[in-house]
Formats: structure tokens, C-alpha cells, sequence
């Protein structure tokens, strides 16, 4: 595919850029940075012999969300390949779930968003699911409202019902290493120190992130990884979310106030870091955000070899694929 596919499809783009309420130079990042992805997502269908699963990780407010939409629109628009996007968020236990967890193993673990939160479970058959979809079988994938932090009910899932070319999962933990136990003796900030002083939540949740590199992540294909210049940007660019869930008609009770905002990214503050640290040199395509919010690098990795590299990527990450991803 060409440069002139891309320039065809122009008119859907910008219809979408108004939709997600993007500026309107948003179709430059686009071309320059989705559009090289989007082909060689492409290129790595070719030669798959089923569903391609990506899995795109990037901390809070990154752009994941905005990137697979995106990648989505050019996979059908310009490939004609039928592709899904989902989010680990979406597979959140209900809230009653996270109340019995947090009365039985930690009071943390009330709180949405960290490995042991999810219905890992529940993912798997719906990767499944989708792997073997069609109009005899179609598949249901669950939506989660966070303004009411509560799973949609199944009437309000996504209902897909053609086979599935290319599966776009995204999430803020996809593919985050362990850490070691001794690593996780130190509290990481005040919440790590305040509430969980014995270390009980946080052993906890990287027992849970064996799971689901075992049971989820590994089945992934493709590693998209949102490098970010550092955790002290997150705050800043996941107000954002709560800025547009307060702007829209919910529930907003459910909005969190900035002072809410900061306790709360203290929950994923530890496995952020760990994924800014190790996860350029384990994915196969590191997409470079830089403070201000912009895309100034990217580098897709074939294998070991590089294959496209455009722009800076942050100095303190390396861009060599040194050890397995599952690992």
C-alpha cells in the first residue's frame, strides 16, 4: 500500500479526527507515525495463519486508546482486514468482586487497575472467542464504565459477528515484567508506604502479574510499546481523561478531583516504572511521546533487526531486543 491509499482515505480520517475531538494537524501524526505501523501490522498478517493479537502498552493518558482507534480505521479502511479493539480495563472485576477481594486479601485491591483487579479469565475466552468468530458464532466482548467503576451489563457489550483479522488489545500493564522480591521491600511512594506498610498488596499484585503473562500476555504476536518520558508526566495527561468524563453526561459523582486523581495513580506508580525501564528493548515497535505530549520517535523492530527508525527515542532506553517479552 502507498502514500496514495492514504491520501484516499483523508476524508474518513479528518471525519474521525473530528469525532474524537482531536486539532486538526492531528491527520500529520497520522501519516507520519500511525500510518508506518499500520502497514507493518499489515505486512505481519501476511504471513500469520490466523488472528493477529497486537498488544499496545502504554501508561495512563499515553494515547493508547486514541492510537489503536486510529490503527483500527487504517487496517479495515485501507487493508480491508477486519480488526477489534479492545482494553484490559474493559475486563475489570465488577465492583462487588473488588469489594470481596479487598475484605479477603488487601483493602487496596478495592481500587480498580492493577494486576489481580481483572478477570483474566474472562479475557481468555474472549481472545478465543474472537479467534474463532462469525455470524454462527458470534462474540461478545464486555465493556467497563468507569465514571460508575463498574462493568457494563452484557446487553451493553460489543457484539462482533464476521471472522477477525487483527485483534488491537491495549493496556496500561500489558507485558509489564516482575520485580524481584527484593525490589519490592522499599515502599515506592506514600500510598505503598501508608497502606500497605507489610507489603502485603504489592507481593500480591506481582504474584498476579505471573498470571497474566502466563495466561495473557504471551499469546500476543506484536508488542506496540507507548514510551513516555517518565512517570511524573502521568498525572498531568490522565486529568485529561477525568476532564472529558466530566464534560460528557455522566455520572459525575464518579469524577475524580486532582488530590483523588494523584492517591490514586499511586496504585500503578511501581509497574509504570518497571515497564519505562524494560519494555523498549523487549517490544517490537516503541512509539516515543516526549513531554509536551508529542510523538518524536519511532523505531519497528523485526526480530532482532531493526527495520524503521524515524525521529529520537528517549536516551535512557535502549531499542535492542535483548531478552523474551514473557519473561
Amino acid at each position: 500500500m502507498s502514500i496514495q491509499d492514504f491520501a484516499a482515505l483523508r476524508p474518513q480520517l479528518i471525519t474521525h479526527i473530528e469525532t474524537q475531538q482531536l486539532p486538526a494537524n492531528f491527520i500529520d501524526v497520522v501519516e507520519q507515525w500511525y500510518w508506518p505501523m499500520a502497514q507493518h501490522i499489515a505486512r505481519q498478517h501476511r504471513t500469520s495463519t490466523g488472528t493477529l493479537l497486537v498488544s499496545v502498552n502504554g501508561a495512563q493518558g499515553s494515547g493508547k486508546t486514541t492510537l489503536t482507534s486510529f490503527l483500527r480505521l487504517l487496517l479495515q479502511s485501507v487493508w480491508g482486514l477486519c480488526t477489534v479493539d479492545m482494553s484490559l480495563d474493559d475486563f475489570y472485576l465488577t465492583r462487588t468482586e473488588r469489594q470481596s477481594l479487598a475484605a479477603h486479601v488487601h483493602p487496596l485491591l478495592e481500587t480498580r487497575g492493577v494486576p489481580g483487579t481483572h478477570d483474566v479469565a474472562l479475557a481468555v475466552d474472549t481472545l478465543a472467542c474472537l479467534r474463532d468468530c462469525s455470524a454462527h458464532q458470534p462474540c461478545a466482548i464486555p465493556r467497563f464504565n468507569k465514571a460508575l467503576d463498574d462493568r457494563c451489563p452484557p446487553e451493553e457489550w460489543t457484539c462482533i459477528t464476521e471472522p477477525v483479522d487483527v485483534i488491537l488489545f491495549e493496556g496500561w500493564c500489558n507485558h509489564a515484567p516482575r520485580s524481584s522480591d527484593a525490589d519490592l521491600l522499599a515502599p515506592m511512594n506514600a500510598l505503598e508506604a501508608n497502606d500497605d506498610p507489610q507489603g502485603i498488596w504489592r507481593r500480591y499484585v506481582n504474584e498476579q502479574l505471573q498470571q497474566y503473562q502466563a495466561l495473557l500476555f504471551h499469546q500476543a504476536d506484536l508488542l506496540i510499546h507507548l514510551a513516555i518520558p517518565g512517570f511524573d508526566v502521568v498525572q498531568g495527561w490522565r486529568q485529561l481523561q477525568e476532564d472529558k468524563l466530566a464534560a460528557s453526561n455522566v455520572d459525575a459523582g464518579h469524577i475524580m478531583t486532582a488530590s483523588q486523581l494523584g492517591r490514586f495513580i499511586q496504585h500503578y506508580e511501581r509497574i509504570t516504572r518497571k515497564c519505562l525501564a524494560d519494555l523498549p528493548g523487549l517490544a517490537d515497535v516503541v512509539l516515543s511521546i516526549n513531554a509536551e505530549h508529542n510523538i518524536d520517535g519511532l523505531v519497528i523492530k523485526n526480530d532482532d533487526a531493526i527495520v524503521l527508525s524515524i525521529g529520537t527515542i528517549h536516551s535512557a532506553q535502549s531499542i535492542s531486543k535483548n531478552q523474551h517479552r514473557s519473561e
